[in-house]
């Protein structure tokens, strides 16, 4: 059924309803689509479309023609159709305009709409149309989640550097870009958990991090966007270790964790974890957003190695086969069978 749109301005009477209504209803109608919004003119008694822009046929999946003459019942789903109409009900009660919001699933994708409503009269005969122009706030609210996010992430920053500042009493022990324990300290307590360990006849893992190579963006800001990663990753690092356990920087770009008394698929589960948190965090400077991932590799004493050496060649393999598959993997290293 095709039909004809008729003009959207209603006859209000008067020199300037005459003169001016045509050319400011083109203005509102070129402004509107020029802002996405959708707009649409319905019959008041019927409920049954008279006019809707490009914008809103484009929403529907129709052409404007195919639009006009019909009601929602015919358009969209029952349950949306409904829910339209007793917004539209209680629109037309009303001799102001009315906002009401309307959230539902449409096409496969979620909107969320703010729709005002009003109800006009117009033409000799006195009839009433319901004028709704409709304006998706998704992106809107999309931006908003995303500033929340970035907020409490910054609120969380605030509170481990503060704690880190409290737990640096000595300078010597710690590296002071990431917070996290140094090599030699690293070392040391390497060969504390291999003797207790062996002495005890229990397991623990070693993990080797490297942070795979920098993207464009990171590259054009510098040396400070790297600090800022450096910092991410410590933080990430702190609040994904035990009191227990023992984080490392041993390099510029390479941190070890020492996990007491875990095993392999145990080691495996936590750092498959902060692998998908350092490839989701988020990290600004100036205003850009910076993303960085990591590679892993993860091995276990004395599955995996029998010895200290054995066990930091084990991890070191590990590592070196997570970056083989291209970064941002974990993997493990093989464990060892006795052979009677």
């Amino acid at each position: 059924m095709q039909t004809t749109q008729p003009s959207i301005e209603p006859d209000r009477g008067g020199a300037v309803g005459t003169e001016f209504g045509p050319v400011l209803a083109r203005v509102l109608d070129a402004w509107l689509s020029r802002q996405g919004a959708l707009l649409s003119v319905k019959d008041a008694a019927s409920g049954r479309y008279v006019y809707v822009n490009e914008a809103m046929a484009r929403f529907l999946g129709r052409s404007t023609d195919e639009v006009c003459g019909r009601g929602d019942a015919e358009l969209v789903d029952p349950g949306l159709a409904t829910s339209w109409r007793a917004s539209e009900q209680a629109a037309m009660a009303q001799s102001h305009p009315v906002s009401s919001e309307h959230r539902f699933e449409w096409a496969g994708q979620r909107h969320d709409f703010a729709v005002l409503r009003m109800a006009v009269e117009g033409g000799a005969e006195g009839r009433r149309w319901l004028c709704a122009v409709w304006t998706d706030q998704t992106p809107h609210r999309h931006r908003e989640s995303q500033l929340r996010a970035a907020l409490e992430q910054l609120e969380e920053q605030q509170r481990a550097n503060e704690k880190l500042r409290l737990e640096l009493t000595d300078q010597g022990l710690r590296d002071t870009a990431t917070g996290l324990y140094t090599r030699p300290h690293f070392e040391d307590q390497l060969r504390r958990e291999v003797d207790l360990s062996t002495r005890e006849h229990r397991e623990f893992a070693l993990v080797f991090i490297e942070i795979d190579p920098f993207n464009d963006r990171v590259h054009d800001l510098g040396a400070l966007a790297e600090a800022r990663i450096f910092e991410a990753m410590g933080r990430l690092l702190r609040g994904n270790t035990r009191a227990m356990d023992a984080s490392c920087r041993i390099d510029e770009r390479r941190f070890a964790v020492l996990l007491s008394g875990v095993g392999l698929a145990t080691a495996h589960s936590r750092m498959e974890g902060l692998r998908r948190q350092c490839a989701t965090q988020i990290v600004v400077l100036n205003g850009q957003e910076l993303g960085f991932s990591v590679s892993m590799g993860v091995a276990s004493f004395p599955h995996t190695a029998a010895s200290q050496q054995e066990l930091l060649a084990a991890c070191e393999g590990a590592l070196a086969e997570a970056r083989r598959r291209g970064g941002n993997h974990l993997a493990l290293a093989s464990i060892r069978f006795e052979t009677g």
